[in-house]
C-alpha cells in the first residue's frame, strides 16, 4: 500500500509539474501594421513595436504576435483571427488591442468601423471574451501618425477612436496605455525634421529595400518601435505591477524624449 501511495503522489506531482509547463504565461498582440512582425528584419527598416518586444521583456514571459497589415477590429473578427487567439488564452496571459488606423478607413467597408458603435462594440467584446478566459487584456490608442503641416504643427488624423478606446477602457476598467499622447509627445521632441528618423524617410538609392525612395509617417523605423515599444512598457510598468516585472529593468530606467 505505500509503494502504491508512493506511486500514485509521484504521478501527480509529474502531471502537476507537465500542466505548470502547459501554462507558461504569454503576451498575445492583436493590432494592426504598427504593432505586427515584419518580413526579412535583418533587411526591411519597417518594425512594428510589437515585433521588438522580445529585446525588452525578460524570457520569462513568451509573446505571441498576432497583429497583422491593414487589419481593423472588424476585419481582425471576420477572419477568425480573434477566434484564433481566444483559443490559446489561459488564465494569467495577457492581450495587447491596439486598433484604430484601419477601423477609419470609411471606402473600405470590409474593414470601416463607426468608433462608437462597431468600433466600441468590437474592443468590447476582446475585453470580455479575454477576461471569460482568465486573461489581462490591456488596451492602447494608437501611436500618431507624422502628420505636420505647413506651420510645423503635429495634426491629429485618428479622431474620435482613441476616445472610444479611452471609453471602453474607463467602463471595463481594463488598464488602458494612451500611445496617442506618448507618441504625440515623442514626435513632437524630435521635431519635425529629426522625428523622420522613428518612421521611412530615404532618398532614392539610399536604401537597399526601397531603391526608389520611401516616404512614409505612418510606421516605423527599428528605432521608433524600440522608442514607441518602450514607452508602452513604461506606462503600462506604472498601471500592473505584476507586468512590471517582466520588463527589463534597463527599459523601466531608459530616458525617452517627451516622456514624463
Amino acid at each position: 500500500m505505500k509503494t502504491f501511495r508512493k506511486i500514485f503522489l509521484f504521478i501527480c506531482l509529474g502531471l502537476g509539474s507537465i500542466n505548470l509547463q502547459a501554462q507558461e504565461l504569454h503576451l498575445y498582440l492583436i493590432g494592426d501594421s504598427t504593432m505586427s512582425d515584419k518580413k526579412d528584419p535583418d533587411k526591411n527598416p519597417e518594425h512594428g513595436w510589437g515585433q521588438v518586444l522580445p529585446e525588452l521583456l525578460t524570457d520569462e514571459i513568451k509573446i505571441e504576435n498576432h497583429a497583422v497589415n491593414g487589419r481593423s477590429t472588424k476585419s481582425f473578427i471576420d477572419e477568425d483571427r480573434w477566434e484564433a487567439v481566444l483559443e490559446k488564452i489561459h488564465p494569467g496571459d495577457y492581450v495587447f488591442i491596439q486598433f484604430g488606423h484601419n477601423d477609419q478607413k470609411y471606402k473600405a467597408p470590409s474593414r470601416f468601423t463607426n468608433p462608437f458603435t462597431g468600433y466600441r462594440s468590437n474592443l468590447e467584446r476582446f475585453v470580455n471574451e479575454a477576461r471569460e478566459k482568465g486573461a489581462n487584456p490591456v488596451l492602447f490608442s494608437s501611436i500618431v501618425r507624422r502628420n505636420f503641416n505647413e506651420h510645423g504643427t503635429l495634426v491629429d488624423t485618428h479622431g474620435k477612436y482613441p476616445l472610444v478606446v479611452r471609453m471602453v477602457a474607463d467602463d471595463l476598467e481594463v488598464p488602458f496605455v494612451d500611445l496617442q499622447r506618448a507618441t504625440e509627445n515623442l514626435l513632437l521632441s524630435y521635431g519635425e525634421e529629426d522625428s523622420k528618423d522613428l518612421h521611412l524617410h530615404f532618398e532614392a538609392g539610399e536604401n537597399d529595400y526601397y531603391p526608389d525612395g520611401k516616404a512614409d509617417d505612418t510606421h516605423l523605423s527599428e528605432k521608433g518601435a524600440i522608442l514607441v515599444a518602450s514607452l508602452a512598457l513604461k506606462d503600462l510598468a506604472k498601471l500592473d505591477s505584476v507586468f512590471k516585472k517582466y520588463i527589463k529593468e534597463s527599459v523601466l530606467q531608459k530616458e525617452i524624449p517627451g516622456h514624463k
